[in-house]
């Protein structure tokens, strides 16, 4: 064995006393340091708590078990469902005589990395040793991601350990029990809602309603009546009386965002509830009073606004009595492995919940290029792409190339890149599913999900292409491999 660093610290579990002498040798000379034994209870005594491979002693950092299947005192599967429930950290190798493509199958079910079958090559064995340990490592890298968001790292929905975001969830919780109102500024995607939400929820007013209205969103004749509301036949269409938003939120909190975008008369009117706490319905002529907090944001800048004659100054004041200013995500890029890992699991529940079907996390690179990103959409446009990314990963690890751009947001852009021709509409579609699965590295349930249509559409439209014969069948073994993939 060489002076070299050790590569990996390993446990050889296996009856047959020439068999763990071979492996030990083999796994030595490799590099690996290596601890065998021939029973399986000795072997969970010395990883269990208190035992010399311990998870808590720096020797019981241990990187990879392989196991025989057929033991006298307990055979390999059930030794494995047991290490699994107790160090599932660790992968585990399979090794055995006697092989079927069933023991296969229940292996990896159990949680087994890989499944070899005697009598195997020691090049292959390298191999399968050298991936696992790679495996092994990144879902520690990933635990330890998890660990990150289990620290005070978090303010109700928002998540950040840096500098600035920091400032802003003590401010948050400083302003949060009393009446002034805030404003809210940054760019789009910096999460200008969740900060809204977050001060009404650890306010005094959390039993109360929370509304939400978007001024940009809204044509300009119909925000005011959905703001203040309106009496039965104020205008046409107007067929009954309507509560306005402002009266809705009574006792609770108005978020209006994009504010920058309200109409100057509004504004107006705007102003007078703040100071009055009175509104006045469309057509009525009684005032109602309410007690509401406003919140408000905008990505715009009011003071140029307020120069350019476009927003009015006394209402600017009123409304940033508690100003609050969110930083975009690249100036904040230690926070991006935090988001990555909450926006992943979200994803993952949603579009891969099956334990057969689950990636683990990310590789290493894919984490530095997501935090070398300029993210002009910011913490939205990076959800978009770790969930995209979520459901087009062909591997248990999410790499680079799984990370796409979102500058592709159009058909003049997105046809260009299927094809360079100008195909009909029958061999456009043939060229986009065949990007779909080509993506989803053949997965056809991933690509069925992608395309909106189930995987018996998707095999009749192969048929149809001549990618598969009729009535072809998929084949045990691939699904055995892609079981030890996943």
């Amino acid at each position: 064995m060489s002076n070299s660093p050790l590569k990996g610290n390993m446990v050889v579990l296996d009856d047959d006393k020439e068999m763990v002498s071979l492996l030990q040798d083999f796994l030595t000379s490799e590099g690996y340091q290596v601890h065998s034994f021939s029973s399986p209870l000795d072997a969970l005594t010395a990883l269990r708590p208190g035992g010399n491979l311990a998870a808590e002693r720096a020797e019981g950092d241990v990187d990879l078990i392989v196991t025989d299947l057929k033991m006298a005192q307990m055979d390999g599967m059930q030794f494995l469902k047991t290490i699994k429930t107790e160090r599932s950290e660790i992968p585990v190798i399979l090794i055995t005589a006697f092989g079927s493509i069933d023991t296969a199958i229940e292996a990896m079910k159990n949680g087994a990395y890989h499944y070899l079958v005697k009598p195997f090559k020691l090049t292959e064995m390298a191999v399968i040793v050298q991936r696992a340990l790679e495996r092994g490592h990144l879902a520690r890298e990933n635990k330890g991601l998890r660990e990150e968001l289990k620290k005070d790292w978090g303010l109700e929905e928002m998540i950040g350990k840096s500098k600035p975001m920091q400032v802003v969830f003590d401010l948050v919780k400083r302003v949060a029990n009393s009446n002034a109102n805030v404003l809210v500024t940054g760019e789009s995607g910096t999460g200008k809602e969740l900060v809204a939400r977050a001060i009404h929820n650890l306010s005094d007013r959390r039993a109360s309603p929370f509304v939400a209205i978007n001024c940009s969103a809204i044509p300009e004749n119909l925000l005011e009546s959905e703001l203040f509301g309106h009496a039965k036949g104020s205008f046409t269409g107007a067929t009954h009386k309507k509560r306005g938003l402002i009266e809705e939120a009574n006792g609770g909190t108005l978020f209006l965002d994009e504010i920058g975008d309200m109409i100057p008369t509004l504004q107006a009117k705007l102003l007078r509830v703040l100071q009055e706490r009175k509104i006045r319905p469309v057509g009525d002529n009684t005032f109602v009073d309410v007690d509401v907090r406003v919140i408000s944001a905008t990505h715009k800048d009011l003071k140029a606004a307020i120069r350019e004659g476009t927003f009015r100054e006394d209402l600017f004041y009123r409304l940033s009595v508690i100003p609050i200013s969110l930083p975009a995500l690249r100036e904040r890029p230690e926070d991006i492995p935090l988001l990555a890992n909450h926006f992943f699991k979200k994803a993952v529940l949603r579009h891969r919940p099956a334990q057969q079907d689950r990636i683990l996390g990310f590789k290493k690179e894919a984490i530095a290029k997501l935090c070398t990103s300029q993210w002009q959409g910011n913490v939205r446009e990076l959800e978009n792409v770790i969930e995209r990314a979520v459901v087009l990963c062909p591997e248990s690890h999410i790499r680079c190339e799984d990370i796409m751009s979102t500058e592709i947001s159009s058909s003049e852009q997105l046809i260009p890149s299927l094809t360079q021709d100008s195909p009909t509409l029958s061999q456009l579609e043939q060229k986009y599913i065949e990007w779909v699965l080509q993506k989803t590295g053949g997965r056809k349930d991933k690509a069925a999900q992608i395309l909106g249509i189930n995987r018996r559409t998707l095999y009749r439209k192969e048929r149809e292409y001549g990618w598969v014969k009729e009535g072809e069948e998929l084949d045990l073994e691939v699904e055995t491999e892609k079981a030890r993939e996943n």
